[in-house]
Formats: structure tokens, sequence, C-alpha cells
């Protein structure tokens, strides 16, 4: 399976950095990763709801650049559908038993998402209503989807 991560922002921080190569290789034995870290659009101190708008809508359209036809698109959004730890390693199953081998989880920038990258999504996934940095929520993503594959391969680690 390839499991490629679109995310807006490169890692700062040394410990954001440490946990995501933990996590990265970890996963090498259970799939191919690939991270695509895309340029965060910078915005004035001062600036307006239309200069917000016009970095959401370049974002956005990176992203879309990143994302190959073939793809199956899941969007980390507040409004998406929560699931359990389980119920995501079920969905990363059964797009595996599907055929579905490339799946893209797509991290918005500090501002959100575009809504051309909302729509091009195939699945909307949240993990709270709460709002969190978009380096953590790459931390978290990238346990869950470790997580995921212990659990379809029954394997210890989840509990």
């Amino acid at each position: 399976m390839n499991i490629t991560i679109i995310c807006i922002g490169k890692l700062k921080e040394k410990y954001w950095k440490d946990a995501v190569a933990e996590y990265s290789k970890r996963l090498g034995s259970y799939c191919s990763l690939n991270i695509v870290e895309l340029k965060e659009s910078r915005l004035a101190a001062n600036a307006g709801e239309a200069d917000e708008m016009a970095v959401i809508d370049a974002e956005g359209q990176e992203i879309l650049n990143k994302i190959n036809s073939g793809m199956y698109v899941i969007s980390l959004e507040i409004r998406g559908k929560k699931l359990t730890s389980e119920a995501l390693a079920a969905k990363v199953r059964d797009l595996a038993l599907e055929g579905r081998s490339d799946i893209a989880f797509v991290i918005g920038g500090s501002l959100g998402l575009s809504s051309a990258v909302s729509r091009r999504a195939d699945f909307k996934l949240s993990f709270s209503d709460m709002t969190f940095p978009h380096q953590m929520m790459r931390v978290i993503l990238l346990e869950q989807v470790y997580r995921s594959f212990k659990i379809n391969r029954n394997e210890p680690y989840h509990k």
C-alpha cells in the first residue's frame, strides 16, 4: 500500500521531526510512505478576509497539484467524520481490499483547506472538534495510520 501525506508547511522543531521520523520508520514495514511538504503562504499582520481566502485557495491549488487521479483522498477536516482507531483501520483495510492501494491524507495549513480540496476528497476525516496545530496533526495522523496497520495485522500495540 502507498500512503502519501500531503501537508502545508515544513516541520521546524526537532521534536516534531523526530516524531515523524520515528513513525515513518515504523511504517516502513507496512507501506510505502511519502510525505509531501508544501510551502506555507505568509499573511501580513493586517491581512483581511480576502487575503486569507487567497492564501487558502493558493495552498489548495498546490495540494490539488500533488494529488494523482488514482489516489483515494482523505482530507482532515473539523467537520469530517469521526472514527475510532478500529474504524480507521477497517477503512484502510477495506480500501486495500477494493484495490485502492494509493491513499493520500491531506492536512491543510493554519487557515484550513480550500473548498476545492474538500470537494476532491473521497472521505473527510475529523480527529476532534478541536483545532490542532498542523505540525501536531501530522504526528497524530502518522501514529493512527501506524496503529491501523497494527490492528489490521492483529499485532500488539493498540491497547
